[in-house]
């Protein structure tokens, strides 16, 4: 029996994970390779809320983790440590044939050093994307994974130049597509179960989608007044649905600044939503403005315009399709691409190669005749 492990710690794993397991189930359920590949989930638990994971595993109709290594909260040192040990231990009692990583969380990193060092062979999904600023924690979890990662499954063109330019052996690099869109395909036939726009008596185009949770804009107070008046002059024009991440409201509530977003008329702060929700408020949001990396290939996808409140993006094809401006989060440069785009709302010129729906299947296959056999 083939046994294959695949690692999730932050909610957009799910996402990325659950088409390769849907379709690897289905290869196993057609007897494609006799019933002999296992495929189990790890969660390490690095980002988790019993409630919205429940909804993500229920939204994308995964099974519930195999394993749950409840890792918590730290520092990216803490947390990447004790991912390593507890992750050790899971790899250890199952000694996998594959383990799968994906993105660029601190589980991705912590899952494939442990692979590399048990000498199991790593697929790092969503491979090869930079945005070359060393100064995001992600991009040191993108780098390193790559360098030590057996099998690159990219998204996008640019990830294949960046994996050549870094001396990645091309026969180990796959455009395979885009798995998070994958599961925003899935998960649009059940959009219409969710009473989030009716039950805030919101109609399509007449509010933005706001989420902002990198330390960057959120982790200082004069970020987070600046993001205030910015939100006050968008209320003018527009409502706004702002899910508040818990980092955000940790640092609005510890610079006593909470209460002010709170009364702001026009905004709507809501806790974290599950997927099914928060895809209905981006199929009907006039714009999104982010921070955020996977909502801009989820904005492109449903042509729907994004402004990106960041100097740099590990995602160009988002901006040269030309949904995504990437713009720096000062408050004249934010309020000019506001009004631009309140008066020309821009439109997709196309939709990224293979992002298609059909992503996890090309994964799956190629896993099973490529580097299972």
């Amino acid at each position: 029996m083939k046994k294959i492990i695949s690692v999730v710690g932050a909610r957009p794993n799910f996402m990325k994970i659950a088409p390769i397991h849907r379709a690897l189930a289905s290869m196993n359920l057609n007897n494609y390779m006799n019933n002999h590949l296992e495929h189990l989930i790890v969660h390490t638990g690095q980002h988790y809320d019993f409630n919205l994971s429940d909804a993500f595993i229920r939204d994308l109709e995964l099974p519930k983790p195999d394993y749950f290594l409840g890792v918590g909260s730290g520092t990216h040192s803490e947390q990447t440590a004790k991912i390593m040990i507890e992750f050790e231990k899971v790899v250890q009692k199952e000694n996998p044939d594959l383990i799968i990583v994906v993105g660029d969380v601190n589980s991705t990193i912590a899952c494939g050093l442990v692979a590399a060092k048990q000498l199991i062979p790593l697929a790092h999904i969503e491979a090869g994307l930079r945005s070359f600023d060393r100064t995001m924690p992600e991009e040191i979890n993108r780098v390193l994974t790559d360098t030590i990662s057996n099998f690159h499954f990219i998204t996008e063109k640019s990830a294949y130049t960046n994996l050549i330019n870094e001396g990645v052996d091309p026969d180990n690099i796959f455009f395979v597509g885009n798995t998070m869109i994958d599961s925003l395909i899935f998960a649009k036939n059940k959009v219409d179960n969710s009473k989030f726009l009716e039950n805030n008596n919101l109609t399509k185009n007449e509010y933005v989608v706001v989420t902002l949770h990198r330390p960057s804009n959120v982790d200082n107070r004069e970020s987070l007044a600046m993001f205030y008046d910015i939100f006050e002059y968008l209320s003018y024009f527009k409502k706004i649905i702002f899910p508040v991440h818990p980092r955000t409201t940790k640092m609005m509530k510890e610079f006593n600044i909470y209460d002010k977003y709170i009364s702001l008329k026009n905004l709507i702060m809501v806790e974290p939503m599950n997927y099914i929700d928060f895809l209905n408020c981006m199929m009907n949001a006039y714009f999104v403005m982010t921070d955020s990396g996977g909502i801009q290939e989820e904005t492109t996808y449903l042509d729907i315009p994004c402004i990106t409140l960041r100097t740099t993006t590990e995602r160009p094809i988002t901006i040269e399709l030309g949904t995504n401006r990437l713009i720096n989060p000062e408050p004249d440069i934010i309020k000019f691409e506001i009004n631009n785009i309140i008066k020309k709302r821009p439109k997709r010129i196309a939709i990224p190669p293979l992002w298609d729906g059909n992503a996890g299947n090309r994964i799956a296959t190629i896993i099973v005749n490529n580097i299972l056999n």
